[in-house]
């Protein structure tokens, strides 16, 4: 990894992610409903999920995921199930009186988890992500040759790219859920944002 093609896979990563699709719908809606913290802990749970079909790419397991075939189907209907029902959810949360501190803090711990379970589920809901990996690094790299170094480079590269995008995306959800409070309409922030799981979740099932 000479420091030209870090770069150039850098900019590449950070054009894609600024693509809209799943993810970014998974933090806006994350970041809209619960705030910054959660919509970065999304972020992570989408860096991870990365990591997963980097590594299989790169050390050549593509085999592997074919292997994995029927569990991978398993994980994109599952995780898609589970986008669909936060969305049901806040859909009935936007219908209910807003909940004391108490009862805040005690599911603090829970949404932080279910962050970053959305944010991994989103991500390995699209097993064909592995296939775009393997065409995308041989551009860049001899995938016969790679060494841990290449490895952790390409790691801090995705966390860089992916992850700034996704938490610019967060930081502006937040702005615009900040202005749409000062504004009363809290209720109409929650269906646009479970409509947006819920959005997401189907795109994923549906995805062939």
């Amino acid at each position: 990894m000479t420091i030209s093609t870090s770069l150039a896979l850098f900019i590449s990563m950070l054009v894609l992610a600024l693509i809209p699709g799943p993810g970014v719908l998974a933090v806006v809606s994350r970041s809209v409903t619960l705030g910054l913290r959660q919509g970065l802990i999304t972020v992570v749970g989408i860096v991870v999920g990365d990591y997963f079909f980097i590594l299989l790419a790169l050390l050549g397991l593509a085999t592997l995921s074919e292997t994995l075939g029927s569990l991978f189907i398993v994980i994109k209907y599952a995780g898609a199930a589970y986008l669909i029902w936060l969305g049901v959810n806040i859909f009935l949360s936007a219908k209910k009186r807003q909940v004391d501190q108490n009862q805040i803090a005690t599911s603090h711990s829970h949404s932080s988890f279910s962050s970053f379970l959305l944010g991994l589920v989103t991500t390995l809901g699209n097993p064909k992500a592995i296939l775009f990996y393997v065409s995308f690094f041989p551009a860049f790299l001899d995938l016969t040759r790679v060494a841990s170094l290449d490895i952790a480079i390409i790691f801090a590269i995705a966390t860089l790219a992916v992850g700034s995008v996704m938490a610019g995306y967060a930081y502006l959800a937040c702005k615009a859920r900040s202005t749409i409070s000062q504004s009363g309409k809290t209720p109409a922030l929650k269906y646009g944002s479970g409509a947006l799981l819920i959005g997401s979740g189907v795109f994923i099932a549906a995805k062939s």
